[in-house]
């Protein structure tokens, strides 16, 4: 019997596996695939996690999960001194080249293929830490959360963006419905696979929520935690202070 799509990602280490190979077929397809799911909306919610962290310049700020570098690419826009982090070598490989083509920009992001769950940096080494669509594809939340807190100083800022798991089931389930025909469309007409992007409604079966993870945080040592609906609750920028 071919195992499931829920199956394969309900362990850490079976979604780690999943996640890796998921990433490094999709990654030139990514920003359509993002712009396409957000309606043409993700830019400008990126915008907005950006804003909300008034970034002052010379601040060091690390972007986890970048893809292919559009948080870290605003924030170096504000002067930040701007780090870039991935796990897939393929989505550093198109940020970099979006750096390259980039007319002498006043400060250009440093792309490292990297894992959430060990950073390669030292403690207190940063000012703020984004990511976007981050949190949810991790192993191990938890552990994802005590890394970011470990390389933040403290009174730093977390900033996530990301797919909520709405907690009305009625919302939830329309929600996760569209997003599973869409998926399944999207991942036939671009891989010949409807589960490509199936993926994305799956993890959020297995994810606490924008609440949960706001939990989470507390637990692992941020203060004045923030959730912030986007898309009128169906996605969320959570803020936090790192205590």
């Amino acid at each position: 019997m071919t195992e499931s799509l829920h199956d394969r990602i309900s362990t850490p280490e079976g979604k780690r596996g999943y996640v890796r190979s998921l990433f490094a077929t999709i990654a030139d397809r990514y920003d359509l695939i993002t712009i396409v799911l957000s309606y043409g909306q993700d830019s400008r919610w990126k915008k907005r996690l950006v804003d909300r962290a008034a970034i002052a310049r010379g601040q060091r700020v690390l972007d986890l999960a970048t893809g292919t570098g559009d948080i870290g690419f605003v924030a170096a826009s504000r002067g930040a001194r701007v780090v870039g982090l991935d796990i897939t070598f393929r989505m550093i490989q198109l940020a970099r080249e979006k750096a390259a083509a980039l007319p002498a920009p006043p400060a250009v992001p440093a792309f490292l293929v990297g894992d959430m769950l060990a950073l390669p940096f030292a403690s207190s080494s940063f000012d703020v830490v984004t990511t976007g669509y981050g949190l949810r594809n991790v192993p191990d939340l938890g552990g994802a959360i005590a890394e970011i807190r470990r390389v933040l100083r403290p009174g730093g800022q977390l900033l996530s963006l990301d797919f909520n798991r709405p907690p009305n089931p009625i919302v939830r389930s329309v929600y996760l419905a569209y997003l599973t025909i869409v998926g399944g469309a999207l991942g036939w007409a671009l891989h010949r696979d409807p589960d490509t992007y199936r993926y994305i409604p799956a993890s959020i079966r297995q994810y606490p929520g924008a609440d949960g993870v706001a939990r989470l945080l507390e637990c692992e040592g941020f203060d004045r935690v923030a959730v912030r609906p986007v898309l009128g609750g169906l996605m969320t920028i959570h803020h936090a202070i790192r205590s």
